[in-house]
């Protein structure tokens, strides 16, 4: 939680905008307005993991490489069906089709064959369940995952909350600050809302092949918690 102070005098300010003194003069009280930027904070415990879970295949032609994604593929997304995981929560992310090269010196690069790869963008409901469906989804073909990111499916509550978290941070700071110059807080002039984390910053990614994993592993998820916050300016009038 931080907070930044200023402290305009009425001539301070008056001599800051002379465009607007002359246009819409400006009559301020005997007293100083204080600008106060704070940071609101909350903690929730991740509802949603998202994470991409892929195919790469290989093929002496292009067109064997991409039936051989196609196929696995359509295991995969048939697995996460049988999961439960609604359509609207799977998005395809990318598709890919390259040539393999063999390089050797003094003649021009050789294609030794093809690489397909198809990844989709999978949202978990149920971060719990999550690992044990991409354990379902490597024993259906998926040789490549990563992720997850965690994130809030509603984050407007704990928003809020830092919202008011942070405004009472920046009245306590005010109050302070105007104790130390001897004068008293009479009330909020301005709020404005400067930036927020709705909680769905990326997790550390975590990369993970199917011939790495044991038959027998299983892949556990930890939601853990993330940070919501939100950070304002609130301008106090002092008298």
């Amino acid at each position: 939680m931080r907070s930044t102070m200023m402290l305009l005098m009425p001539a301070v300010l008056a001599a800051a905008t002379p465009a607007m003194a002359q246009t819409t003069p400006t009559i301020l009280p005997d007293g100083a307005l204080l600008d106060v930027s704070a940071e609101g904070r909350t903690a929730r415990v991740p509802d949603v993991a998202t994470i991409r879970a892929g195919v790469v295949t290989q093929g002496q032609t292009a067109a064997a490489a991409l039936s051989e994604n196609a196929t696995r593929m359509a295991r995969v997304l048939a697995a996460l069906k049988q999961a439960g995981v609604a359509a609207r929560d799977i998005r395809t992310a990318s598709v890919a089709l390259n040539p393999q090269y063999r390089y050797t010196e003094g003649q021009p690069p050789a294609v030794t064959g093809y690489q397909a790869s198809n990844s989709v963008s999978i949202r978990f409901r149920d971060v719990a369940k999550s690992g044990a469906i991409l354990d379902a989804l490597v024993a259906q073909g998926a040789n490549q995952i990563d992720g997850p990111t965690l994130s809030l499916d509603k984050p407007d509550a704990a928003l809020d909350e830092a919202r008011t978290d942070a405004v009472k941070i920046a009245r306590s700071r005010a109050e302070l600050y105007a104790k130390a110059a001897g004068m008293s807080v009479v009330r909020i002039v301005t709020i404005s809302e400067n930036g927020t984390n709705d909680g769905s910053n990326p997790q550390p990614p975590v990369f993970a092949m199917a011939r790495a994993m044991k038959a027998s592993d299983s892949t556990p998820i930890a939601a853990g918690e993330t940070q919501v916050s939100v950070t304002v300016t609130v301008r106090f009038l002092l008298k």
